[in-house]
């Protein structure tokens, strides 16, 4: 499968702010994971036993919005997230949609350029969880007023990952 979209992972200036206190304000409490299958949004792979992650609170639409200027308003919102608790080598080149798993759910939320709500989609990832999301990044992104996706699991709304309109294919060029 092509896959035309790029899934952002946390920015490094943020894990380094993140990994010393968080978007509420907490400081960073790592721990050795003992199961492993934590989704981390560091690198966009699940973690494995024994490795040293944190959970986090994290604001993405509000470290997005810093660096363009938009104002979200009542849309901004933070919510737990887990990340290695020391750098790590950040995502594997072409390793897919990251957290896309046969018969997952996730949504598709979809934000303008100030930061708002557009709308968003409760996606089925079935037997084909990239083309699903692929086709989901197309539809949000054949809006022109779509300024970037947020992929969040379904079943708790935690953020996964953003796709924005420059990091598309053809919906970006």
């Amino acid at each position: 499968m092509d896959i035309r979209y790029r899934a952002r992972p946390i920015e490094e200036t943020a894990l380094k702010e993140l990994r010393v206190r968080d978007d509420a304000g907490r400081p960073c409490a790592a721990y050795r994971d003992e199961e492993g299958g934590a989704p981390l949004r560091c690198c966009l792979r699940t973690s494995t036993a024994g490795e040293r992650i944190a959970l986090v609170s994290y604001a993405p639409l509000r470290r997005w919005a810093a660096h363009t200027g938009a104002d979200p308003g009542a849309y901004d919102e933070q919510g737990p997230v887990f990340v290695h608790a020391e750098a790590c080598a950040g995502p594997a080149e072409g390793a897919g949609h990251p957290f896309a798993h046969a018969g997952a759910r996730r949504t598709a939320r979809r934000y303008d350029a100030r930061g708002h709500i557009l709308g968003g989609r409760v996606l089925d990832l079935g037997e084909d969880p990239g083309g699903v999301i692929e086709r989901a990044l197309d539809e949000a992104f054949a809006d022109p007023e779509v300024a970037l996706v947020h992929l969040r699991a379904a079943e708790f709304g935690c953020f996964l990952f953003e796709v924005r309109r420059t990091d598309s294919g053809p919906a970006g060029d």
